[in-house]
């Protein structure tokens, strides 16, 4: 579950991941009647089974059963700030009808993880999970080569925004988005992008990295996502 809109007085629109990666939105009638039919099974980040009944330009939820609720992501503020970061990324880049299967699984993952994790995994979790979604959304950054000319970047500083990966210091001199970024930093970064989320926690992250590579992946993430991300904004002024 990625979003819940009103609708009426007390009917609710939700927006939802589909386990095929698909976005889907369905009105959930009465959600919002005190002694409602669907009761607290319909919250953001809970995993679902859905039983859909097609209406006139919307689906109708017409039984649920859950799945993992995932409560404690909505239980307290720091996990549930994370959590909605990986919603809002999840709703702005998941389209009706386009399926993209990884994307489930990396959502409900990525829930499962922050539900238990220490609090100090949060934002490495945070940014894993960005890097990955963006990756799969096919703007996987370039981290070991040039993403303008493909030579090899060593202990280059400089990484580009707008090409999606790090840059040789020649290239990186005629790139108006280029962004400082230590070796270290991408270091970290690549390891985020293919370690198991589950892994996360126990990867002992440090500080500098993790505020380093947090602010190139949200304005990575900025760049290319046509679309304000709200909860991303809010996790930011956290850190």
């Amino acid at each position: 579950m990625l979003r819940k809109t009103k609708l009426g007085e007390t009917d609710t629109i939700l927006t939802m991941l589909a386990a095929d990666g698909r976005q889907v939105r369905a009105v959930a009638k009465g959600l919002r009647k005190p002694g409602g039919r669907f009761g607290a099974r319909l919250e953001p980040y809970a995993v679902c089974d859905l039983m859909l009944n097609t209406g006139r330009s919307l689906e109708i939820v017409t039984d649920a059963r859950t799945v993992a609720s995932h409560s404690g992501l909505r239980e307290d503020l720091d996990r549930s700030a994370a959590a909605a970061v990986v919603a809002d990324l999840l709703d702005k880049i998941s389209v009706e009808g386009q399926h993209e299967v990884r994307l489930f699984a990396l959502a409900t993952t990525t829930f499962d993880v922050m539900e238990t994790a220490p609090l100090a995994a949060m934002p490495p979790l945070v940014i894993a999970f960005l890097v990955k979604a963006m990756a799969m959304h096919g703007y996987r950054p370039q981290l070991e080569s040039c993403a303008c000319c493909a030579q090899e970047v060593g202990e280059t500083r400089e990484f580009s925004v707008s090409g999606g990966g790090a840059l040789c210091p020649e290239c990186g001199s005629l790139d108006a988005s280029t962004v400082r970024f230590s070796p270290e930093g991408r270091a970290w970064l690549q390891r985020l992008l293919q370690a198991k989320m589950a892994e996360i926690p126990e990867l002992d992250m440090p500080e500098a990295a993790v505020r380093e590579c947090f602010d190139l992946v949200r304005a990575f993430v900025a760049f290319h996502v046509p679309a304000r991300l709200r909860a991303l904004d809010f996790y930011a002024g956290m850190l």
